[in-house]
């Protein structure tokens, strides 16, 4: 869970943002994101998400990059979270674990503490997403991180694609669905991967608004549907 980091060697910016950084690292992520009673200082403070982005999920993403710019760990954080929905996708028990009600938020907390400990994940990841199930957020975990994949690569001029396969890919088949992607978008493109085991087979892409959907299962739905004509 730990990439090279690129903004090793990246200057403080001055003022403006770089200034709500600072304060945001003061604060930490408990008082930034706000109290247990769902109350937070985000909703006062400047949104780093593209101004028609709204909602709860776009509020955390928006505290967490402020947070992860600060202290030059995008990168870090961003593979964490790609990990940890990956995860979640995979594992029926860890996706009780984030959409129970059930569950009280104390064993919310201690569950993923144990995953993210366990992947290595870096401190802030970990404080993090441990601030969102102690306020009762963790349902909105994956929405998170895509908020906050898709704010990374706008603020890196690049397109935003997220592709779901059926079983993991090869990084071979990574590199060759990249190329496919900047070939056909004309211009760089993040791809945030996940796993979906219903989708029987092939892919299912969405950059933006546009998706391509070639999963056998979407084939075989459409077939069926087509076949409820005949007759």
């Amino acid at each position: 869970m730990h990439p090279p980091n690129v903004y090793a060697t990246k200057p403080p910016r001055p003022g403006g943002e770089g200034s709500a950084c600072r304060v945001a690292v003061a604060l930490g992520v408990e008082e930034w994101l706000g109290a247990r009673d769902g109350t937070s200082k985000i909703d006062k403070g400047r949104s780093l998400v593209a101004s028609n982005s709204q909602g709860l999920a776009a509020r955390y993403a928006s505290a967490l990059y402020e947070l992860a710019d600060g202290e030059r760990a995008l990168d870090n954080v961003a593979a964490d979270l790609t990990q940890l929905r990956q995860l979640i996708a995979e594992s029926p028990d860890l996706e009780r674990l984030v959409r129970s009600p059930a569950m009280s938020r104390d064993d919310q907390a201690k569950g993923m503490a144990a995953v993210l400990e366990k992947g290595g994940a870096h401190a802030l990841t970990q404080k993090f997403v441990g601030t969102v199930a102690m306020n009762r957020r963790l349902f909105a975990i994956e929405d998170m991180t895509k908020a906050f994949l898709d704010e990374l690569a706008r603020r890196r001029g690049e397109v935003a694609a997220e592709v779901t396969s059926a079983v993991g890919l090869t990084q071979e088949q990574i590199d060759a669905v990249n190329a496919a992607l900047r070939e056909a978008v004309g211009q760089k493109v993040a791809v945030n991967l996940a796993v979906d085991p219903s989708l029987i087979g092939g892919l299912v892409v969405r950059v933006g608004s546009r998706m391509v959907d070639s999963s056998i299962k979407t084939k075989l739905q459409r077939l069926q549907f087509a076949m409820k004509g005949v007759g």
